[in-house]
């Protein structure tokens, strides 16, 4: 007889079990997925480009965001922490794949830029290597690939991490556009989260309801030559919390 659950982890680490290993992209070992997933590197992947978001250059750029310490949360090859120190920023990134993780190591070394790349889950993190608080946690594409019940360690991690007076920034896919639309229940019956879940902006604005809404729009699509990277299938929104 198997009776051990007593905690709140106790039963999201439960949850976490109801879908089927492919669907795991979101807890300490799902690194080996996603290092297949960044294997090849000239694959025709959006966010694969050297490119900072076009909404996080905007916030910048129009002072939404002043510069201190920053934390950008599955972070892939670094596009948004590098983009972020050269801004003055003293940046640590989080990801689960290794391979992630190496290859923002190369691109710290063309840059000579300052980030601090931490390879794990940022949930069993946060309060170890993840110290302290951030004036800006910026979260590109990581968020929809949660299930419903991780949204409580998301918000915990907030609550704990981001700085009075501090910005929340997030990227994630669009209802209607890209990923799953299906409802939260539906998630858990199908047992798989068909590649991401789709946000609206009321749902958005109703998971983040604790933080100050600064801005909640589509990206901007940017041409391939654009020097930042901008898909309009995305949401871009900026939180933030009361000082």
């Amino acid at each position: 007889m198997d009776r051990t659950m007593r905690t709140v982890e106790d039963v999201l680490q439960l949850l976490d079990t109801l879908f089927a290993p492919r669907a795991d992209r979101w807890t300490e070992d799902a690194g080996s997925w996603w290092d297949g997933f960044y294997a090849d590197r000239s694959k025709p992947v959006p966010f694969f480009v050297a490119k900072p978001d076009e909404n996080l250059v905007s916030c910048l750029d129009r002072g939404l965001v002043t510069t201190g310490r920053a934390l950008d949360l599955g972070c892939g090859p670094g596009r948004n922490a590098l983009y972020l120190a050269s801004r003055g920023f003293e940046v640590d990134a989080v990801d689960l794949s290794p391979a992630a993780i190496a290859w923002a190591g190369e691109r710290v070394l063309e840059t000579a830029a300052d980030v601090r790349f931490v390879c794990g889950d940022a949930f069993s993190l946060s309060g170890r290597e993840l110290c302290g608080t951030y004036d800006l946690i910026y979260d590109s594409g990581c968020f929809h690939h949660l299930p419903p019940h991780r949204r409580v360690s998301y918000l915990a991690l907030l609550e704990r991490h981001l700085a009075p007076g501090g910005r929340f920034g997030l990227v994630c896919f669009a209802d209607g556009a890209v990923g799953s639309d299906l409802p939260d229940a539906e998630v858990y019956r199908r047992g798989g989260l068909e590649g991401g879940l789709a946000y609206s902006a009321a749902s958005l604005r109703g998971i983040f309801r604790d933080l100050t809404e600064i801005e909640l729009r589509r990206m901007r699509d940017e041409p391939p030559g654009s020097p930042w990277f901008g898909e309009a299938f995305l949401w871009a929104g900026l939180f933030g919390r009361d000082g």
